[in-house]
């Protein structure tokens, strides 16, 4: 591992605020599910799959934030801003075009929505009325997630995580005015968490245009927007386009393991929505590892420091092992806490409990696996092998086999989740030497 003191201090600068910030994200999920399953279960669990919708929206907007981290990373390292401004005008057109259908399908078709993720009628009616309310956000975040994506990658990324992070607490505190009805409000429920969600990301919103402002080299340029530059156009979506087909290949083969749950009755979905949410909060810094390092291997690599980039990339894979391993054993020291403020029933505590001792050793997997496949490999425009990996493993592997189990060998609950949670861990002998090939180490910027 490099024992350098850039290395270091990027790390500090870069990937801690990325991790706080993923970890202040993840708490919105955390404080919804602690707080609406104080109220009712049935709340949690419609809540949850709910947000099966805005997790397929994220992954095209993730998928977005990719593709302009590949070259704001590497532009900005080479200090080239004005190329920086044009793919962030190109792709705010892109994701505000993605961000309403996802809005008009959120206002217009909650019910069929639902209707995919479970056949229980209240989950059915809860989660309509919370899809309503959530649904503005879409639009919202299709333009502030993307610039804060490029504040990250343009060395401000302590600004970015204090941005989401303020937004993230008014969003708690407006979850418990709300849901539980608070200093004379009306006692919303689920609604109530939902409309917390829209007023915190309207101010997330007003906050990120503010910065457009105050920002001292990267704006938001009309004349940008009007005109896209014809090759960075091509060759954002050649690098994208694999990124988004990984995404949603992964995502949706995630979300099927959410259909799995949903068809295993409410006591599956409670207990695997609060397992997905603490193996969220405790990934936050195998994430941050995957997203802030990425942002470090783009900047050499743009500034042509190729052989500093690779030894980056190897400092990088060490640090995902420990993190990972730190992660899960994180999980197993939590159980008892977690099984106490969770207020499930007693069947679903006891899948809780089995479904969190998983999730301990899935996190290796996960930490090498983001830090590789979605951080340095993208940094270098090889975006293409996640694609391949995820498909393969995914939906050769963890999807079907998972359907069999649950409805043709009829096992367990805890069967079908360890079988879908192995699909992380499978992935890592094929990721390790296509790492070793190097493929990523390339610099994509163009000369003027």
């Amino acid at each position: 591992m490099i024992k350098d003191t850039v290395f270091q201090r990027k790390l500090i600068s870069v990937v801690l605020p990325i991790a706080l910030q993923q970890f202040m994200l993840a708490l919105v999920s955390a404080s919804d599910a602690v707080m609406l399953g104080a109220v009712s279960q049935d709340l949690l669990s419609a809540a949850s799959l709910a947000g099966q919708v805005t997790f397929v929206y994220n992954l095209f907007l993730m998928a977005m934030t990719i593709g302009t981290g590949i070259f704001a990373a590497q532009y900005y390292g080479k200090g080239d801003y004005e190329s920086v401004e044009k793919i962030l005008a190109y792709v705010l057109r892109v994701s505000t075009g993605v961000s309403f259908l996802f809005f008009l399908a959120a206002m217009l078709a909650p019910t069929y929505l639902m209707k995919i993720f479970t056949s229980e009628a209240a989950l059915i009616t809860q989660g309509t009325l919370y899809l309503r309310i959530v649904g503005i956000t879409y639009l919202l975040c299709g333009i502030s997630q993307i610039y804060l994506c490029i504040v990250k990658n343009c060395g401000q990324a302590a600004k970015s995580m204090w941005i989401s992070s303020a937004t993230v607490v008014i969003n708690i505190l407006l979850n418990a005015v709300l849901i539980f009805g608070l200093f004379g409000f009306p006692r919303l429920g689920i609604a109530g968490a939902a409309l917390a969600t829209t007023i915190s990301r309207v101010i997330e919103l007003i906050w990120v245009l503010r910065e457009t402002v105050a920002m001292p080299r990267i704006k938001i340029k009309w004349k940008y927007l009007r005109h896209a530059d014809g090759g960075l156009r091509c060759d954002f979506w050649k690098y994208t386009l694999p990124v988004l087909g990984n995404e949603l290949v992964w995502g949706c083969g995630f979300t099927m393991y959410s259909v799995l749950m949903g068809h295993l009755g409410s006591d599956a979905v409670a207990a695997n929505s609060i397992a997905n949410i603490v193996k969220n909060l405790t990934a936050c810094f195998c994430l941050g590892l995957g997203s802030g390092g990425g942002i470090i291997v783009g900047n050499e690599l743009g500034a042509g420091h190729l052989k500093r980039a690779r030894q980056y990339g190897s400092s990088l894979c060490h640090l995902a092992i420990v993190s990972g391993a730190l992660s899960g054993l994180l999980i197993l020291a939590v159980i008892p806490l977690v099984l106490r403020v969770s207020h499930l029933s007693g069947q679903s505590t006891q899948y809780l409990k089995w479904m969190l001792v998983m999730c301990s050793y899935y996190m290796i997997g996960k930490s090498i696996n983001s830090t590789t496949i979605a951080g340095i490999f993208c940094a270098g425009g090889d975006s293409r092998f996640g694609l391949k990996c995820d498909t393969i493993t995914m939906w050769c592997f963890a999807v079907p086999l998972g359907f069999i189990v649950a409805f043709v060998f009829h096992a367990p609950v805890l069967a079908v989740y360890f079988v879908i949670n192995l699909d992380e861990m499978v992935k890592v002998p094929a990721v390790y030497r296509h790492y070793k090939k190097y493929k990523w180490i390339k610099n994509l910027t163009k000369e003027e």
